[in-house]
């Protein structure tokens, strides 16, 4: 059934709005079948909640499920308010759910004492929630005043509103202009809803105000300016064009809404003026709440009977249990009207009120203090808790910054303050990171302190900021801190250090400087933790040792930490064999536990690792989840790794346009901060795309780049897997003697390092460059190295060998290497060499039948992992969960997959994947 808007009636506040009504309605009855969302945003007053309202009555008419929240700004440190006041209606169905994702919503509700959930976790439950509910009918989701949602609830809903795409549910969220909250960088479709034109605002005040005097008239709407809050209550408020209206003609025009509002609340009895204060400083809608503090500060029973004089003004609207405003600006009217006196009076009484509800009362108690008061401070910081415990890291943050402007302890309100700003950033708040750093070094800390405060910063730029000045800095802090017996922060500063080693060039002593750092560390020799530091600091002076550990590591899997940091270790010495081992591992754990932002990066490590050991089915998948994720979770260096990590395995795929597309946006966002390991993949991928379409010399210039200090894009540890490369483009461009000097080189690095990567590529450069008496004896060299987890490098060798075989006259010895380098080309879907070892063939005398198209040349990304999972046996609800996805958004794909692949059920995906080759 179409879902249409009608047009407004003559007396509705909608009037003249029947080009939005009409934008919106088609917007829903575009996305109701498969769901989506629509972001509704304007001035204060401009129409949007009655739009809102609108299509509410309208869906409900026609079937549909309306569930609404709203956001209220005194509500904006209750963790998960907005969300348990949207999913309240439905809670019943909590209990289909699986255990995990019903025990984070509990927690986030406050209704199970559990350990923190993971955000995501919350938001993959209320996605499934709402899915399952919406099987009985479609749902509708209204969220009014979305800029004041609470930050966690804001962050669900928007994760909720980007995967509805298959679900019965309509998302349509109120924000107002002016405010930067989670919808705005949502990339949401929106509807903005401007001003009425001038003949439909003289209607509106006419049907609202009618006989006023022309003069007056003229002003009013002049002054209202085509908002319709504006047309319809300043008549009543000013009654007539005054020297007070005149005054304030040049401020904003919410500010002379609020002061027209708080001009008709000073005509009310003091008793209606008192519980509207009361109303406006509660967090809640309770009216038993407003009447009990407001009876406490009267000193005298009240009765909602008093409320009438503001409901005949139309200033709020009470019901049989709770009273609310008719308008956000009428509530911070009120506010600002009122003294410090009364509000703090009013608190205090809300925290006489709120006894039973610890986590309401210490807010109320909070606002009601004038000064330092440690008892005050403790209850905050025992709030923050329970709203970290809950997943509310935004609410913790502001409770233990309250704390420490009450703390009366100068060490305390220290550790606070750094507490705070360690939360906000796990938030990705640089800002609020920055403005609790400052306020923490007006505090006197310990040393220990200004370690922290110092590894708080540095986590922001993840290792790209001031070089020198900012390793060494980091470095001696880890010294002290190892001296005081803190190694676990030392570890954390030298991290940092390392980090900027990655992402920077600091130059060799600065390296050994953080080795030296590290390996004094009384730590395990296998932790996690100090692998990573050496092959980041010194992937090639420490990869021998790194290499040896982590192999060791790999056989004993249960030990030593979070197998994402021996992945981080193994990709940077070259070990990509082990790294998407160690991924894979990796990515199990942070799937289970919600941590969207460490799985970005991870998937991101598990595409590049795969995607150079050629095992395309792995990386291509990856790289898409790692890019979506990141876009998510807002890491816009991880977005660049992954979109460079796309562009190469495109241009091996032979993608070109895509490949350079990709490269170019990567780049883009690398450039301004110096990015150097995305600068050198950028490089990497541009010069696999050149070669992938036989432009040798353009490759070779591309690569270059790569080896040369000078240059942005070179990088100590990533130039060692561009090398193979190198050489290919340069004797295929006739550069063959200007290239030897680079691998003369390399060959010097390797002797430093055992990097599995780097000295495939050395023997694949040594066989290509050597002159004729020499070049059988290093193909085949080339290929008796165990190369068994590197199929697409042992491929490239067969086919240059092959090449080289043939041109010697030995056409049928040369067909067997060749044969084999085109099956497994074809095989790993790498499809320009598969095209190339063709070419060679048919020199040789022999013919190949074409490639048949596999699953990665019909399927998405999303389409292709979805079908591997499928295929290893997950149902849809299990793969949903792994992928932060429903299970019939899962469905959805796979009706998708199976035309695709031309089977009709699940039992045949196995098969399909398979490579015809």
């Amino acid at each position: 059934m179409m879902w249409v808007m009608s047009a407004a009636g003559p007396a509705s506040p909608l009037v003249g709005r029947g080009p939005e009504l009409a934008v919106l309605g088609d917007r829903v009855d575009r996305i109701r079948d498969g769901g989506g969302a629509v972001v509704v945003r304007g001035a204060a007053g401009i129409g949007k909640s009655a739009l809102l309202s609108e299509a509410g009555r309208l869906a409900a008419d026609a079937g549909w499920r309306v569930l609404a929240t709203a956001g209220v700004e005194s509500e904006t440190h209750v963790p998960f308010a907005g969300l348990y006041q949207l999913l309240r209606p439905v809670l019943g169905d909590l209990e289909r759910l699986p255990g995990p994702q019903r025990a984070a919503v509990l927690a986030a509700i406050g209704r199970a004492d559990a350990p923190a959930p993971d955000l995501y976790l919350i938001a993959l439950a209320t996605l499934n929630l709402l899915g399952d509910a919406a099987t009985r009918a479609p749902i509708l989701l209204l969220v009014e005043d979305a800029h004041w949602l609470d930050r966690p609830s804001a962050d669900v809903l928007v994760f909720v509103a980007r995967r509805l795409e298959f679900e019965p549910v309509v998302l349509l969220a109120a924000t107002r202009d002016g405010f930067r909250r989670a919808f705005d960088r949502a990339g949401l479709p929106e509807l903005n809803v401007g001003r009425l034109d001038d003949p439909t605002a003289a209607t509106l005040l006419d049907i609202h105000a009618p006989g006023l005097q022309p003069a007056v008239r003229e002003r009013i709407l002049s002054e209202a300016a085509g908002n319709p809050l504006a047309l319809i209550e300043l008549p009543t408020a000013v009654g007539h064009i005054d020297d007070r209206v005149a005054s304030t003609a040049w401020l904003p025009l919410t500010t002379r809404l609020e002061q027209a509002f708080a001009a008709r609340v000073s005509e009310l009895p003091t008793a209606t003026r008192l519980l509207l204060l009361v109303t406006a400083l509660n967090d809640r809608d309770v009216l038993s709440e407003a009447l009990a503090a407001a009876a406490l500060v009267a000193d005298a029973p009240l009765t909602a009977d008093a409320f009438t004089p503001a409901v005949e003004a139309r200033l709020v609207e009470v019901g049989d249990a709770s009273v609310l405003f008719r308008h956000p600006l009428m509530r911070s009217a009120v506010v600002q009207r009122s003294s410090i006196g009364q509000r703090h009076m009013i608190h205090a009484a809300f925290a006489q009120v709120l006894a039973d509800d610890a986590d309401r009362r210490v807010w109320h108690r909070s606002a009601a203090t004038t000064g330092p008061d440690e008892g005050v401070a403790s209850e905050l910081e025992a709030a923050a808790e329970r709203a970290r415990r809950r997943g509310g890291v935004d609410a913790a943050v502001a409770a233990l910054e309250r704390a420490a402007r009450v703390s009366e302890d100068p060490v305390r309100q220290g550790e606070r303050l750094l507490r705070a700003a360690e939360l906000a950033f796990e938030l990705g708040r640089p800002d609020l990171v920055a403005g609790l750093l400052r306020q923490s070094a007006a505090v006197e800390l310990s040393a220990g302190q200004r370690s922290r405060m110092v590894w708080i910063r540095e986590r922001f730029d993840d290792g790209i900021g001031d070089v020198v000045a900012g390793v060494r800095s980091l470095t001696e802090l880890a010294e002290r801190s190892a001296a005081e017996g803190d190694t676990g922060l030392a570890l954390k500063l030298l991290w940092g250090a390392a980090l900027r080693c990655f992402w920077t060039e600091p130059g060799g002593v600065v390296r050994d400087e953080v080795v030296s750092a590290a390996e004094r560390l009384p730590v395990d020799a296998h932790d996690g933790r100090l692998l990573a530091i050496l092959a980041f600091a010194a992937p090639i002076e420490r990869g021998a040792v790194v290499i040896e550990r982590l192999r060791w590591l790999a056989a004993n899997p249960s030990r030593h930490g979070r197998a994402s940091r021996r992945a981080d270790a193994a990709l940077l010495v070259g070990a990509f064999d082990l790294a998407v081992g160690f991924c894979a591992a990796a990515i199990g754990e942070l799937r289970s536990e919600g941590r969207l932002g460490l799985l970005a990066r991870c998937l991101a490590s598990q595409a590049w690792s795969a995607a150079h050991v050629g095992d395309l089915s792995v990386a291509i998948p990856a790289a898409e989840e790692a890019a979506r994720l990141s876009r998510e979770t807002m890491q816009p260096i991880m977005l660049a790794t992954a979109q460079v990590t796309q562009a190469l395995l495109a241009a091996v795929r032979g993608d070109l346009d895509r490949a350079a597309a990709l490269a170019a946006e990567a780049e883009q966002a690398a450039l301004p901060v110096a990015a150097r390991p995305v600068l050198a993949q950028v490089q990497h991928a541009r010069g696999l795309a050149a070669l992938a379409d036989g432009h040798h010399a353009e490759a070779y210039e591309q690569l270059r780049r790569m080896f040369d200090p000078a240059d942005p894009a070179y990088h100590t540890a990533l130039r060692c897997y561009a090398v193979g490369d190198l050489a290919e483009a340069a004797v295929h461009a006739g550069y063959g003697d200007a290239v030897e000097a680079i691998v003369t080189q390399m060959e010097t690095v390797a002797q430093l390092t055992p990097s599995p990567a780097l000295h495939a590529g050395l023997r694949y450069a040594q066989a290509l460059l050597a002159d004729d008496r020499d070049a059988q004896a290093l193909f085949e060299a080339a290929l008796r190295a165990d190369l068994a987890r590197w199929p697409f490098t042992r491929a490239r060798v067969q086919l240059a060998y092959g090449g080289w075989l043939r041109r010697q006259r030995r056409s049928a010895e040369s067909r067997g290497h060749l044969r084999a380098a085109r099956e497994t080309f074809d095989a790993l879907g790498t499809i320009p060499w598969g095209e190339r070892a063709r070419q060679e063939l048919r020199a040789s005398g022999e013919t190949s039948r074409r490639r048949i198209p596999d699953a990665r040349d019909q399927l998405t990304p999303q389409e292709l992992q979805i079908a591997q999972m499928a295929a290893e046996g997950l149902t849809n609800r299990e793969i949903g969960q792994k992928l932060y996805l429903s299970h019939r958004t899962i469905s959805s794909h796979l009706h998708k997959i199976f035309p695709k692949l031309g089977i009709t059920a699940r039992s045949g995906l196995r098969v399909a994947l398979q490579s015809p080759a």
